[in-house]
């Protein structure tokens, strides 16, 4: 299910950048859903593939929690210890920033 979403997040992505090249903001676009092709005006398109965007990276966000959780109820179903360094998040902008200055200083 996650490659699924992903794959489509990636068709999205190709639609927002093919948006982006065309300089043409008044005209209209053709957008396939599904079978189905649809004129639609430029900047409608790109708000709505923006919001589809949006709504994928927050269910693929989703699945790979539950994700995490479900591969430690295996492993400790199976009697194996549970993986280090799995639960690990990211830093965001200001935490890296603020890493950025304790190491130069």
């Amino acid at each position: 299910q996650i490659v699924d979403l992903d794959t489509k997040r990636n068709q999205n992505r190709e639609g927002l950048r093919a948006l982006q090249k065309d300089l043409s903001l008044s005209e209209d676009v053709m957008v396939c859903f599904g079978n189905m092709f649809i004129k639609m005006p430029h900047l409608q398109t790109k708000e709505m593939i923006e919001k589809d965007q949006d709504h994928l990276d927050k269910e693929i966000e989703k699945l790979r929690k539950q994700l995490k959780v479900k591969v430690n109820r295996l492993f400790e179903a199976q009697g194996k210890p549970e993986l280090k360094g799995f639960n690990l998040n990211p830093l965001n902008q200001d935490e890296l920033k603020a890493l950025k200055i304790i190491l130069k200083g």
